[in-house]
């Protein structure tokens, strides 16, 4: 891999790499904050950058931009969406609402192979925290989630809460910038996974309720206080 001399840190396999790979690849430039809020995304940067054409850069921008991590003004072009009050609370009022039942429901279900594949994303995690790596930590978190809710057994509801997993950590990453309290939530994060793993998904739930209450709350706090 070549050193890294921009927020695109490599070039992708030629001569046509798949659209996954290119969306993977801004969307880790993206989270990593090497691509912060607000900063234009020229096309004609990012596929020199990763060795592509334009083609896969703009359709990539153009799912990032249904996935909230890119907004498109017009005349202007695509921008890393800048991350507000307002979108955080229409995130977060998202998931208070959705994810604790998703997860209740999914821990119900008992699935053995997917609380051992969580309990490996949070030791990642740890190792993340520790080494201050908050873009992989935003990375294993918006994985960690997904798989505490991926057997609810409602596509929709699966869907719905996909559609804010981009949304969330962007969120997770600016909100750290102002308020590092990951081993808070790394904390949070293992005693939802204990209720999952003795199958109260009951208690699962509200402890998922209340890590992300508490999160969208010390973020607003630290929104408010800037």
């Amino acid at each position: 891999m070549a050193e890294e001399t921009g927020p695109i840190a490599r070039k992708l396999d030629a001569p046509q790499p798949r659209i996954d790979q290119v969306i993977a690849e801004i969307r880790t430039a993206i989270l990593t904050r090497r691509l912060a809020p607000g900063q234009a995304l020229v096309e004609t940067e990012l596929a020199r950058a990763m060795g592509v054409s334009k083609t896969p850069v703009r359709e990539a921008l153009k799912i990032l931009s249904q996935s909230g991590l890119v907004t498109f003004v017009p005349y202007k072009g695509a921008s890393v969406t800048i991350v507000d009050e307002e979108f955080i609370r229409s995130v977060y009022e998202v998931r208070l609402l959705l994810e604790p039942e998703g997860v209740r429901r999914s821990v119900n279900q008992n699935v053995k192979q997917s609380h051992q594949l969580a309990a490996d994303l949070l030791a990642q995690a740890k190792e993340a925290a520790m080494a201050d790596d908050r873009g992989t930590l935003s990375l294993l978190n918006r994985r960690l989630h997904a798989e505490l809710y991926a057997h609810c057994g409602n596509p929709i509801l699966i869907s719905i809460l996909e559609n804010v997993r981009d949304r969330a950590a962007l969120i997770s990453v600016v909100g750290w910038a102002g308020s590092p309290t990951w081993q808070i939530e790394w904390q949070e994060h293992a005693a939802v996974l204990d209720a999952a793993m003795d199958g109260d998904g009951d208690r699962a739930a509200e402890l998922l309720r209340a890590h992300i209450q508490g999160f969208f709350d010390r973020t607003l706090a630290s929104f408010s206080s800037t």
